[in-house]
């Protein structure tokens, strides 16, 4: 399983919480790219609950990983 950025935001809008089934759907239904549909396809529990896309990749960067402290960027305090 290999995911990017790109591909993680095809799921965005999916709806969270899912199945891998609805997720797999959902990715279906709004034409993901392929590598998107056979990475969920390669998701080992059926039954399993994923509440957002963290669930399905850990290293998913979130917004943090991107903030920058606009204070020293404009030399504000």
């Amino acid at each position: 399983m290999f995911w990017t950025l790109e591909l993680a935001s095809s799921l965005d809008d999916a709806p969270w919480p899912a199945t891998k089934e609805e997720l797999i759907d959902y990715a279906t239904r709004t034409c993901a790219p392929d590598e998107v549909i056979e990475n969920l396809e390669e998701l080992d529990d059926e039954s399993e609950i994923y509440e957002s896309i963290e669930d399905i990749w850990p290293d998913y960067p979130t917004k943090e990983d991107f903030m920058w402290n606009e204070e020293e960027y404009y030399g504000l305090n």
